[in-house]
C-alpha cells in the first residue's frame, strides 16, 4: 500500500515537473522582451493631479506635435570662433535629417560671455523608448570637439531621457546575470551540494520566466504599465524572494526527512508546516505592493502591480513546481550530507547557543538591542536632501551631465528649463507683472504664435523648451514678444526664465512664489508648469505619498499576522520591531550615503521605497519565526516552543537574509544614484532583520513575555508544560 502511494505521488510529480518546463520554455522568451513594453518617457512619473500635469495638457495645444529638446552645446573657454559657429549651423543642418527630429531648427543661442553656443533641437515626443537612438546619432554627428580647445556635449531633457533608457535597457543583460551569479554563488555556500544548488535556482528561474510572461502581456494590453525601474526591481525581488521561499521549503524538508523515512511522508509534512508561512510571506509582500496603488505618482502606481504580479508568480512556482521537483530528487538531491532519520539530534545544533543565552538574558538582550537600534535611528538627521538634481542623479559623468554643467557655466541658472504660465489673454499683461515682481525671475515673456521654441512637451518633464535669450536673434526687448501672441482657447503661453537653475531648491521656491504671484491675478486662472514645477509636484506628492501609503501597508499587515498566529499582541509586537530596524536602517544608510559614498541626499520617492520594500520584505522573517514558534508552543509551552523555534529556523532564514540582501545589492551595478540607494537599504535591512531583529530581538522578547504573546487567543492561558523549558 505505501508501495503504490510511493509511486502514484512521484508520477504526480514528474508530470507537474514536466508540465512547468514546458510553460517554462515557452515563458523564458519573454524576459528579454519587456524592454518592448516598458515606457520610460518622463511623462509616466508625473503627479496625475498635479498644477504642472495640468500645465502639460495646456501645452498640448500651442504646439502641432509634442516635442522634448535636445541641448547641443559648443563651448570654448577662448571664445566661441567663426568656425565654431560654422560648425553649428553644419550640425544643425544635419540634425534636421535625423529621423524624430522635428524641423525647422531655432538658430544657435550665444551666451552673454561668448564662449558657448546652445543649439535647440526639438526631439519628437512620440518617440518614447527611440529617443536614445535619436540622441545617440545627434552625438555622433557633433562628436566631442573637433580641437582640444573646444568642448561639444548634446544634453538637455532628451539627452537625459536617452542616458536613462541606456540605463535601463542593461537590466536585461549585466543586472541579470550578476544577480543569477550571487544566488548561485550563495547557494553553494549554504549547502556545499554539487546537485542541490540547481534545485532552487532552477525554479527562480521559472518564477523569474514566469512573471516576465504575465507583466509582458498585462503591459502590452496596458492593463499594468512597465517603467525600467520596476523593471529592475522585479528582477531581483523575484529572485531574492524566491529563493528566499525555497531555502525556507528545502530546510523544512530536510528536517522531515530526519524524521520521516519515506520521502513522500516528509515532503507532506514539509508542505503543510512550510506552505502557510509562505502563502503567508507572499500575501503581505503583495498586501504591501499593492497599496502603492494609493499613490498619485504614476511611477509608484506602476511599481506595484508589476511587483505584486513577481510575488504571485513566485508563490506558485515555489508551493508546486519546487516540492514536486524535491520530492523526485529525493535524499540524493542533497548528497553528500544526505538526511536520514538518525541525523535528527543535528538539526539546528549553531542556534542551539543563541537560543541559551536568551533563555539566560532575556531582557538583557531585547532591551539592549532595542537601544542598538534607537541609536542608529539617530543617523536620519544626516539623510540630507530628498531631491536629487541632474547631475546627481548618476554615478558616473554622462553627456546630459556634462552638457548641463557647460549651460550652468555660461548660461543664466534657469536658462533652457524655464517655468510657463498659461493664463487667459485678457489677464496675460497682469500676469506679466506679476511674475516679474518675484524674487528669482530673471525674464518674462509671452510666447509668439511663430516662435520655434513654443511649448511642445519640452523641459525634463514636459515643460517647456528655451526661447530666446535677450538680445539673441529672434529675441523681442525684455517682456516683449516679437510677435502676436498665439490663443488656444482663450490662453496664452508664457515663459519665465529663473535665474536658479532648474533642478534646484531656490528654483523650487521660486516657482512657489511664482504660483502664489500668479494665482491672485483675478480673471487669470494661471497654471505654472515646466520642469521645476514638475520636480517640486513630484516632491510635493511623495511626501503626501509616504504620509498615507505607510500607514495603511503598516495596518494591513498587521491584519495579516493577526490572521496568520491568531493573536493580537504579537503581531503589534512585531510591526513595532519591524519599523524600528527600519528607521535603524535608513539612519545606518544616511551615514554611509553621506560619508562613505559622498551622495548628497536621496530620492524624493527613497523613503517610501524603501518602507515598502524592508517592511513587507523584513516582516517575512517575522513570518517564518512565529508560524514556527506557535506551531511549537501548542506542543510545548510558548517560552519552550520560542526556543525551539529560534533552533530550527535559525540557518534557514540567515541563508535567506544574506541571499536576499545579496540580490538587492546588485542593483549597485546600474550607474543610477535611486537604484544603489534601494539596492543597499533593502540589503542593510534585511541583514538588519535577519541578525538582530529576527535573532535576538523577537525571540527575547516574546520569551520574556511569555504565554500572554499569544493574547488574547487560548494560546496565551497555556502554562507552560512542566519540563519544557
Amino acid at each position: 500500500m505505501a508501495g503504490s502511494r510511493r509511486r502514484t505521488a512521484l508520477l504526480l510529480a514528474a508530470v507537474l515537473v514536466v508540465g512547468w518546463l514546458a510553460v517554462g520554455a515557452v515563458a523564458t522568451r519573454y524576459p528579454g522582451r519587456l524592454g518592448e513594453v516598458a515606457t520610460n518617457d518622463n511623462a509616466a512619473f508625473l503627479p496625475a493631479d498635479a498644477e504642472a500635469t495640468r500645465a502639460q495638457r495646456l501645452a498640448a495645444g500651442f504646439a502641432e506635435r509634442e516635442t522634448l529638446p535636445a541641448f547641443v552645446v559648443y563651448a570654448r573657454e577662448s571664445g566661441i570662433t567663426d568656425a565654431d559657429r560654422q560648425q553649428a549651423a553644419a550640425d544643425a543642418a544635419r540634425f534636421a535629417t535625423v529621423p524624430g527630429v522635428v524641423a525647422p531648427l531655432p538658430p544657435p543661442i550665444p551666451s552673454t560671455d561668448g564662449r558657448a553656443l546652445q543649439l535647440i533641437v526639438p526631439v519628437d515626443n512620440a518617440a518614447g523608448d527611440r529617443t536614445r537612438e535619436v540622441v545617440r546619432e545627434l552625438r555622433q554627428i557633433a562628436g566631442h570637439g573637433s580641437d582640444p580647445g573646444q568642448v561639444v556635449v548634446v544634453g538637455g531633457p532628451a539627452g537625459l531621457l536617452g542616458d536613462l533608457i541606456e540605463v535601463f535597457s542593461s537590466i536585461d543583460g549585466p543586472l541579470l546575470l550578476v544577480t543569477l551569479g550571487v544566488v548561485l554563488v550563495i547557494l553553494l555556500v549554504v549547502y556545499r551540494s554539487p546537485v542541490l544548488w540547481v534545485i532552487p535556482l532552477l525554479a527562480a528561474g521559472l518564477s523569474y520566466a514566469l512573471a516576465a510572461l504575465a507583466v509582458y502581456f498585462l503591459a502590452s494590453s496596458d492593463v499594468i504599465t512597465l517603467n525600467g525601474q520596476a523593471q529592475g526591481i522585479l528582477t531581483v525581488l523575484v529572485f531574492g524572494a524566491g529563493t528566499d521561499y525555497a531555502l525556507l521549503l528545502i530546510a523544512r524538508y530536510r528536517e522531515e526527512l530526519c524524521r520521516h523515512p519515506e520521502t513522500v511522508e516528509a515532503m507532506l509534512a514539509a508542505w503543510r508546516g512550510a506552505a502557510p508561512a509562505i502563502f503567508a510571506s507572499g500575501g503581505t509582500v503583495i498586501a504591501g505592493l499593492l497599496c502603492l496603488l494609493l499613490s498619485s505618482l504614476s511611477s509608484n502606481q506602476a511599481l506595484g502591480p508589476v511587483a505584486a504580479v513577481g510575488i504571485g508568480a513566485t508563490l506558485v512556482v515555489m508551493l508546486t513546481f519546487l516540492p514536486a521537483l524535491l520530492l523526485l530528487g529525493g535524499r540524493w538531491a542533497f548528497w553528500p550530507r544526505s538526511p536520514y532519520v538518525e541525523h535528527a539530534a543535528s538539526v539546528g545544533r549553531l542556534w542551539k547557543p543563541v537560543a541559551h543565552v536568551i533563555a539566560r538574558h532575556a531582557r538583557l538582550v531585547w532591551v539592549v538591542t532595542t537601544l542598538v537600534l534607537i541609536a542608529l535611528g539617530f543617523g536620519l538627521t544626516q539623510l540630507g536632501d530628498t531631491r536629487l538634481s541632474q547631475s546627481e542623479l548618476f554615478t558616473n559623468r554622462t553627456d546630459s551631465v556634462m552638457a548641463q554643467e557647460v549651460i550652468d557655466r555660461h548660461y543664466p541658472g534657469g536658462m533652457g528649463s524655464p517655468a510657463t504660465i498659461f493664463a487667459f489673454a485678457g489677464a496675460a499683461d497682469r500676469v506679466v507683472e506679476a511674475a516679474r515682481s518675484v524674487p528669482g525671475v530673471a525674464e518674462v515673456r509671452t510666447v509668439p504664435a511663430d516662435d520655434p521654441n513654443a511649448t511642445g512637451s519640452g523641459g525634463p518633464s514636459g515643460g517647456a523648451g528655451p526661447g530666446p535669450s535677450p538680445g539673441a536673434p529672434g529675441a523681442g526687448s525684455p517682456g516683449t514678444p516679437a510677435g502676436p501672441p498665439k490663443v488656444v482657447d482663450g490662453r496664452v503661453e508664457l515663459q519665465a526664465t529663473l535665474m536658479a537653475p532648474a533642478d534646484s531648491r531656490e528654483a523650487e521656491q521660486t516657482v512657489r512664489d511664482l504660483r502664489v504671484a500668479v494665482h491672485a491675478v483675478p480673471d487669470a486662472d494661471a497654471v505654472v508648469g515646466g520642469p521645476t514645477a514638475i520636480g517640486l509636484d513630484t516632491s510635493d506628492a511623495s511626501t503626501r505619498d509616504r504620509n498615507v501609503i505607510i500607514p495603511v501597508v503598516l495596518g494591513v499587515i498587521a491584519v495579516i499576522l493577526a490572521l496568520l498566529l491568531r493573536a493580537l499582541l504579537v503581531p503589534i509586537l512585531l510591526i513595532v520591531t519591524v519599523v524600528l530596524s527600519f528607521l535603524a536602517t535608513l539612519g545606518l544608510c544616511a551615514l554611509i550615503f553621506r560619508y562613505a559614498f559622498g551622495f548628497p541626499g536621496v530620492d524624493a520617492s527613497f523613503p517610501l521605497f524603501a518602507f515598502v520594500f524592508l517592511v513587507a520584505l523584513g516582516i517575512d522573517y517575522n513570518i517564518f519565526l512565529m508560524s514556527r514558534v506557535r506551531e511549537e508552543s501548542v506542543r510545548r509551552g510558548t517560552r519552550s516552543g520560542v526556543l525551539r523555534g529560534l533552533v530550527v529556523t535559525g540557518g534557514v532564514i540567515t541563508s535567506a537574509g544574506i541571499v536576499l540582501a545579496a540580490t538587492f545589492s546588485a542593483l549597485g551595478v546600474l550607474p543610477l544614484v535611486i537604484l544603489i540607494e534601494l539596492g543597499l537599504a533593502v540589503a542593510l535591512g534585511v541583514l538588519l532583520d535577519t541578525i538582530v531583529v529576527r535573532s535576538l530581538l523577537v525571540p527575547a522578547l516574546a520569551y520574556d513575555i511569555g504565554p500572554a504573546v499569544w493574547w488574547p487567543s487560548r494560546l496565551s492561558r497555556m502554562a507552560n508544560r512542566p519540563g519544557a523549558e
